[in-house]
């Protein structure tokens, strides 16, 4: 089927966090990819080209925050200003020029030794950490009564905060050790300015006054009495402040949207003026429903329709109506698989990973019964920000593999029939808690790539790490990626 004279091009991208990894003695030497069944991913392969793609730089095992900015064009050697920002933002807390903010963690500190007995008082903390936040907005410092402190919740453990008044500097160090049982830090001036020293100064007493109010709370008194972790601390780190930079629609010509429950890049899209838009039961953790963000990207790159999509407003705590005319650039955001990688959880990334690939045929149905009514011809883009393996619990350095096909060559590869049978029904992920694997004794699925032959680009025909080194892309870095999408398109507009 080709596409439609004038028909619009949008592109799907889906960026699945942590998604590489290494190959795991359990899984029979295979990664979690190569274990996973995941014919759609597979398909996105056969489909169109494959490479393995270093989000900064080869060797380097980057954050989120770096990795995305890179990936969307903007040099994190140029642009970036600590993750705070970000995190404050995506929370709904707006920032002005000259503040400050602070990616945070509600943690357990033995105030007899100062030691961090746990950097994540607990990661399910979705009904305790509202309450405590509120506890603290709005607090006064004693030291610094021209100051205002903001503090909202983000996700599980996390909260922003921000820090509004004259003379502040976001060179400062913070006071997270980052490793459990260890000292609680304080701040520290990282140049000889007087601005950096009365940062420093007022943080100190900021994480004083915090944990002299978390001690009070009844929620700690309860759940020191049923033998929980209390949350009588907020780890501060991540100093930084609003970047300013181009947008993305200006840097490149694209309209652009995200479905983000992780607060920090929600925060990150609102810094590059993308729009963030409402995924009602998408929570950026282990409970939330894929096929909620699928419909929503979906409905967000096929507009204009009766109801634009719905997007956040950072500091109102509410949605406004979207693009009525759509987005040209949808960005799918999934945190849960970066998620099991650090909880060291093998088969439930094999299993998150499955569910993933089960997302994107939603996101194919849903985008081809679109693109059959000639306005639009859709590209569809999967790939991670960094590897978290399972093995080592925590960020790596390997590349992770990258993907983009047409749509039409995508349902060529797996099928229509199959494209169109997959049900649109919501389905959770699987549940387990922090630290656990899951509790069934099946072994994950056998991945069959002989099953599938390539249908268009490359010879690749299977979404894996080992797969996507032999792509015609080769080994390329993230700055390069948004150049790649737009050049693909092009190609294939020509």
């Amino acid at each position: 089927m080709a596409a439609a004279a004038g028909a619009r091009s949008r592109v799907a991208f889906v960026l699945v966090d942590g998604i590489g990894d290494v190959t795991i003695p359990s899984l029979g030497g295979r990664t979690p990819l190569e274990a996973a069944a995941a014919p759609r991913l597979d398909a996105v392969a056969a489909a169109g080209v494959v490479g393995l793609m270093d989000p900064v730089e080869p060797g380097l095992a980057c954050g989120s925050d770096t990795a995305h900015l890179s990936l969307l064009g903007y040099d994190p050697r140029v642009y970036y200003r600590g993750r705070g920002a970000f995190e404050s933002m995506g929370a709904g807390l707006a920032m002005a020029p000259g503040d400050i903010a602070f990616k945070s963690n509600f943690a357990t500190l033995d105030e007899s030794t100062g030691v961090i007995v746990s950097r994540r008082a607990d990661r399910h903390f979705e009904e305790e950490g509202p309450i405590l936040c509120a506890a603290l907005d709005g607090m006064k410092l004693p030291s610094f009564p021209e100051y205002e402190v903001r503090v909202r919740y983000a996700t599980e453990h996390r909260c922003g905060v921000v820090v509004k008044g004259p003379r502040l500097s976001g060179n400062i160090s913070g006071t997270d050790p980052l490793k459990d049982n260890r000292l609680h830090l304080k701040a520290e001036p990282l140049d000889d300015s007087e601005e950096a020293k009365n940062t420093a100064a007022l943080v100190n007493e900021l994480s004083k006054e915090i944990t002299r109010i978390l001690v009070s709370q009844p929620i700690n008194a309860k759940r020191a009495v049923e033998g929980k972790n209390i949350a009588n601390v907020v780890l501060l780190r991540g100093c930084g402040i609003r970047i300013e930079v181009p947008p993305f629609e200006t840097k490149h010509g694209l309209t652009p949207c995200m479905v983000a429950p992780t607060k920090i890049i929600a925060g990150l899209g609102l810094s590059l003026g993308i729009d963030i838009l409402e995924a009602p039961g998408a929570t950026g953790d282990y409970r939330t429903l894929l096929t909620s963000k699928a419909k929503a990207i979906a409905k967000a790159l096929s507009a204009p329709l009766d109801t634009p999509p719905r997007v956040f407003v950072p500091g109102e705590d509410e949605y406004k109506a979207g693009r009525e005319d759509g987005y040209d650039f949808g960005f799918l955001h999934i945190k849960a698989i970066d998620d099991a990688g650090h909880d060291k959880a093998v088969k439930l990334k094999v299993r998150g990973l499955e569910a993933v690939d089960r997302a994107i045929g939603q996101l194919a149905r849903l985008l081809w019964e679109a693109e059959k009514s000639g306005q639009y011809q859709y590209f569809l883009c999967v790939t991670g920000d960094h590897s978290t393996p399972v093995e080592y619990g925590d960020h790596s350095f390997e590349p992770v593999p990258f993907a983009i096909c047409r749509l039409r060559d995508f349902v060529g590869a797996i099928g229509e029939d199959n494209v169109m049978n997959t049900p649109l029904d919501d389905f959770p992920l699987p549940s387990v808690k922090s630290g656990e694997d899951l509790t069934d004794d099946s072994e994950p699925a056998e991945h069959k790539p002989e099953e599938r032959k390539a249908f268009s680009g490359d010879k690749v025909c299977e979404y894996t790490e080992i797969a996507a080194a032999r792509g015609c892309l080769g080994r390329f870095p993230g700055s390069e990626m948004m150049g790649i999408i737009k050049k693909f398109m092009k190609a294939k507009n020509d």
